[in-house]
């Protein structure tokens, strides 16, 4: 199964576990496949510089490289050459949809309200983690 996972999924498992990162451990595993784009990457990079993130990091022992560098060995990249326009009140949102349209994801696992509330409009679904993880047969 084919999921992308939207930023804040990916923030909360690397520096919270739970559920997120049971995910993270169901790619590893080959139960699932992770994609991400670069434009993604760069949002994950950004976000975990900030420094009260950072911070968090450093009390783990390891740096914004590393944290990101752990997720991208999990991770298949695309490079979608176009970025609908379906989050209208975030437009960020929709480097979301645009890397699961581009590599033909099964799910969009997020915990941000607007693409929650896309539902199926993009034929894709979008679940929170734990729904993400019942899903696929995880548990939760």
């Amino acid at each position: 199964m084919r999921l992308v996972l939207d930023t804040n999924v990916v923030i909360s498992a690397l520096l919270w576990g739970g559920v997120p990162y049971q995910l993270l451990q169901a790619a590893a595993a080959g139960t699932v496949d992770l994609y991400t784009s670069p434009v993604l990457l760069d949002e994950l990079r950004g976000v975990l510089a900030r420094p009260h993130l950072a911070q968090r990091l450093m009390d783990q022992r390891r740096s914004v490289d590393q944290a990101v560098e752990s997720y991208v060995r999990l991770c298949r990249s695309v490079e979608p050459l176009h970025t609908p326009r379906v989050v209208l009140n975030d437009p960020d949102d929709d480097h979301v949809v645009a890397a699961a349209i581009e590599a033909q994801a099964h799910l969009i696992v997020s915990g941000d309200k607007h693409l929650l509330q896309l539902k199926d409009s993009i034929n894709i679904p979008v679940l929170k983690a734990q729904d993400a993880l019942l899903h696929i047969g995880g548990g939760g």
